[in-house]
């Protein structure tokens, strides 16, 4: 079955950094575009980046763009999460996402959770002193 598996959260100081990682199996993720959300606490879930299936198309949210660098992998059925100068504000618990449809990547779509279909667990990032 489908899986999705997230890993490399943790607490970290700000102006610090964390990559996260998402472990894909169940599927075969070239078909696919992955998306990262994140959800703080009272907070609903936001979009952070996506990344087409084969890598060549990425987007961000504005609040993300040169700090956090989305990735993958596709002989490793990887996608990581770059995060650099992290925030106090970038605490949340982050989740991948596989998109619903295959060979889908179209700007506004793929910012919207209800594109995707499968997600994971998530990890918690927490940015503190």
């Amino acid at each position: 079955q489908v899986q999705l598996v997230e890993s490399g959260g943790g607490l970290v100081q700000p102006g610090g950094s964390l990559r996260l990682s998402c472990a894909a199996s169940g599927f075969t993720l070239d078909y696919y575009a992955i998306g990262w959300f994140r959800q703080a606490p009272g907070k609903e879930r936001e979009f952070v980046a996506t990344i087409s299936w084969a890598g060549g198309n990425t987007y961000y949210a504005d609040s993300m763009k040169g700090r956090f660098t989305i990735s993958r992998d596709n002989a490793k059925n990887t996608v990581d999460l770059q995060m650099n100068s992290l925030k106090p504000e970038d605490t949340a618990v982050y989740y991948c996402a596989r998109s619903a449809l295959p060979y889908a990547f179209t700007i506004p779509t793929m910012i919207r959770f209800d594109s995707y279909g499968y997600w994971g667990q998530g990890t918690q990032v927490t940015v503190s002193s």
